[in-house]
C-alpha cells in the first residue's frame, strides 16, 4: 500500500467518494510535509516520515479528539524534536483537542497546556497542572525550568529511592 492509499483507507472505508478521498490525502500530505512521496511504500520512509503518515492518515478522519499514546517515543532525538515542533504547529492551524501521552517531562512541557501526572500501579491522578507559558516555549527559561524541577519533584515524591543490596541507592 502507498503512502497516499494508506492515508485514504479509512476514508474509504467510511465510503467517502475517490476523488475526494484522492484531494484530502494530497491536503494531509503537503500539511505533515511529505508532498512528493505519495506514491511511496512504507520501506522507503524513514521512521519520522512513517510517524507522519500516521498523522495525516488520522487528521484526514477528521477527529473531535486526537489520541497519541507515545507516538514519538522510538524516534531518534532530532527526529523528535522536529516532529513536536511540526505537531504544535498542525494544532495551531487545526486546534483539535489532542491527548499526548508521553514520558517524556520536557515534551509535555514543551506541548501541553494541561499536565496530569500519575502515579505508579495502580495508576492515579497525582497532579494535574494548568500551563499558561506563551508559546513557542523555551526549554532553557526560567518558568520552564521550574516548572520541569516541580515535576521531577513530584515523581519522585511518588518513587522514593530505596537501598540495594549493594547499599547502592535505586528506585522502584
Amino acid at each position: 500500500m502507498s503512502v497516499r492509499e494508506n492515508i485514504e483507507f479509512g476514508l474509504a472505508i467510511q465510503g467517502c467518494p475517490r476523488g475526494e478521498r484522492k484531494d484530502i490525502a494530497r491536503h494531509y500530505l503537503n500539511l505533515v510535509g511529505l508532498e512528493g512521496f505519495d506514491r511511496a511504500r512504507p520501506h522507503e520512509l524513514s521512521g519520522g516520515m512513517k510517524q507522519k503518515v500516521a498523522i495525516a492518515r488520522t487528521l484526514a478522519l477528521d477527529p473531535a479528539i486526537l489520541l497519541m499514546d507515545e507516538p514519538f517515543g522510538a524516534l531518534d532525538e532530532q527526529t523528535k524534536k522536529r516532529l513536536d515542533f511540526e505537531l504544535l504547529e498542525l494544532w495551531q492551524q487545526r486546534k483539535k483537542t489532542v491527548l499526548f501521552i508521553t514520558h517524556s517531562i520536557e515534551e509535555a512541557i514543551l506541548l501541553a497546556d494541561r499536565i496530569i501526572l500519575f502515579t505508579v500501579r495502580p495508576g492515579r491522578i497525582q497532579q494535574e497542572l494548568q500551563l499558561t507559558l506563551p508559546r513557542p516555549r523555551d526549554i532553557f527559561s526560567k518558568e520552564v525550568v521550574e516548572i520541569r524541577r516541580q515535576l521531577l519533584q513530584k515523581l519522585m515524591l511518588c518513587c522514593p529511592p530505596e537501598e540495594s543490596n549493594n547499599g547502592l541507592r535505586s528506585f522502584r
